[in-house]
């Protein structure tokens, strides 16, 4: 039985006993015949979403993205929640990859709002957002969600940092039983915004599940994940000692890599399916901050947000980096993605709330197309390209 029909039986079934329960539709602009309608999600047109966190209300605004790259303004969208903001950050508050998080499979996007402990699911037609559901976290102050095929597990950061999976049905969420597990940092821990954990990732065969702690226990925590997203009673902890493991992707060969905010470097490791990881190679930036890391075509980039500046490794055999240039940015990198054909990446800085739209050569350099000053996103993390 596939994965995602185990968990629509579960959530249907979360559904019969009362367990569950999904908010209402709502949107901001509603459309009549999709509001509700689920079949009609598609990724119809090209678009990016970029993510406020604002505090007095959280917003997704969407930019229609032209051939060329270039990004036009489309429409806002409130979350129905409230971003938040750690103790100690200052161009991103909620310090984490991944806060807005794209299921392609259901056209679904999903987005955290920290400052109210919950989640917030649209739908998505092209460039135009329908919100759905709003529902808990599981925990305090979510920061990241990982999604596969069929399940969504959200990271919460605060009070010693916790995880909680859901199943999709009928674009809801719902919360799975046995799949919440506290991470059992030290909540006191200071500076805050670099003691919370960092992302949660599914591996790609979505088999394990990711946890990075950053300078809470500098630990990369692996559990295992069973059927209906139920996990391991605790995680496989790797510990990294000073290197204030960040930001997580995968390489072609399925090796991780990891942005350490530590060593300002990128790292790569084979995750064996015992949990445990071993290191492969590490390359510095030369930068400060490395914190965040977006893959495109074999090639990895690194934001650096105390530069201003994306690193651009490339990767040769047995997960050996190279660092081969660094392009600048605008002040306070962040949270960056890619389009799906490899051809832009579009770089979130949260000084001036500004989103740079870079186009992908053909070997991998960047250059500058323009910039976008998104509405009230100071400070904000969080952005999926379409």
């Amino acid at each position: 039985m596939k994965p995602f029909i185990r968990i629509a039986a579960t959530a249907a079934l979360a559904v019969a006993l009362g367990v569950a329960f999904a908010a209402p539709a709502v949107a901001d602009h509603p459309a009549a015949g999709h509001v509700g309608d689920t079949a009609s999600y598609e990724n119809i047109g090209h678009a990016v979403f970029v993510q406020t966190d604002g505090l007095s209300g959280n917003r997704i605004v969407s930019y229609d993205r032209a051939p060329d790259g270039s990004l036009t303004f489309a429409g806002s969208y409130a979350t129905g929640g409230v971003g938040g903001q750690l103790d100690g950050s200052v161009v991103d508050h909620i310090a984490s990859q991944g806060s807005l998080t794209y299921d392609a499979d259901h056209s679904l996007l999903f987005a955290v709002n920290a400052g109210s402990d919950n989640v917030s699911v649209f739908g998505v037609r092209g460039d135009h957002l329908d919100r759905l559901q709003v529902i808990p976290s599981g925990g305090r102050f979510p920061v990241s969600i990982a999604v596969h095929d069929g399940l969504v597990f959200v990271l919460n950061a605060e009070a010693g940092g916790s995880i909680q999976g859901y199943g999709v049905f009928f674009g809801r969420l719902f919360p799975l039983p046995g799949t919440h597990r506290a991470l059992g940092l030290d909540p006191t821990a200071t500076p805050q915004f670099v003691n919370t954990p960092g992302q949660v990732a599914f591996s790609p065969d979505g088999r394990q599940l990711i946890v990075t702690t950053k300078a809470n226990g500098n630990d990369i925590d692996v559990f295992r994940v069973g059927f209906f997203g139920t996990l391991s009673a605790s995680p496989v902890v790797n510990a990294e000692p000073g290197t204030v493991p960040f930001a997580v992707t995968f390489d072609a060969a399925g090796n991780l890599v990891v942005a350490e905010a530590g060593t300002n470097a990128l790292a790569t490791f084979a995750l064996h399916h015992d949990g445990t990881v071993v290191p492969l190679s590490s390359a510095g930036t030369g930068q400060s901050a490395t914190c965040w890391i977006t893959a495109i075509d074999g090639r990895f980039y690194a934001s650096n947000a105390g530069s201003g500046s994306v690193s651009r490794f490339t990767e040769g055999a047995g997960g050996t980096l190279t660092l081969v240039d660094n392009t600048g940015t605008d002040a306070g990198t962040v949270d960056s993605a890619a389009a799906p054909d490899g051809h832009f990446l579009y770089v979130q800085t949260g000084a001036n709330g500004v989103v740079d739209e870079y186009h992908v050569n053909g070997n991998g350099s960047l250059t500058q197309i323009g910039s976008v000053t998104v509405p009230a996103a100071v400070g904000g993390e969080g952005i999926v390209a379409i």
